[in-house]
């Protein structure tokens, strides 16, 4: 019994032939542990810079180094509050969770609200830390990967993954 082939048109897509849609997947936890490693080293980053200016002023100077240390102690809380109270606050973003593509999320909801992001990183991340970590690594084994902080605010991180369909 011969098979015969059949022929197979070609797909062609058109510009307006394909619809966009994001399917939200749960965030890996090493993506989770580059987030936040990004964050981290923005505030720590100017609190060194700002050291490091003060020891130049350093000497003679003491007052000036001393009001450098200030200002780059005042400038990483600002920091510290914009990334991580009202950025994920209105759009969910930290500028790591931006630069891996992460997101945090209310179930059912897509606004996470200033508050509730002040609780998830001014409370929980701290009670996260007080437990030697272990608040952080519960999402590795976890299966919805919640940590402690996310139980605590009520908030879920995904990453967003677009997928394409066929509008025909």
């Amino acid at each position: 019994m011969a098979i015969q082939a059949t022929a197979r048109r070609p797909v062609r897509f058109t510009p307006g032939s394909l619809r966009e849609r994001h399917v939200r997947l749960r965030a890996p936890f090493s993506l989770r542990c580059g987030a936040i490693l990004i964050d981290y080293v923005i505030l720590i980053s100017i609190l060194a810079l700002s050291t490091l200016v003060a020891r130049m002023l350093g000497g003679g100077a003491r007052s000036a180094g001393s009001s450098s240390e200030t200002l780059g102690i005042l400038m990483m809380l600002i920091v510290a509050f914009l990334d991580l109270g009202l950025f994920p606050g209105l759009k969910g973003l930290t500028i790591g969770k931006w630069a891996t593509g992460l997101r945090i999320e209310r179930p059912g909801e897509t606004e996470v609200g200033i508050g509730r992001a002040m609780l998830r990183h001014f409370v929980g991340y701290p009670l996260s830390l007080l437990t030697l970590g272990l608040g952080f690594l519960v999402a590795a084994v976890n299966a919805r990967g919640l940590t402690l902080h996310d139980v605590i605010a009520g908030t879920v991180v995904v990453r967003d993954v677009p997928t394409f369909t066929e509008t025909n």
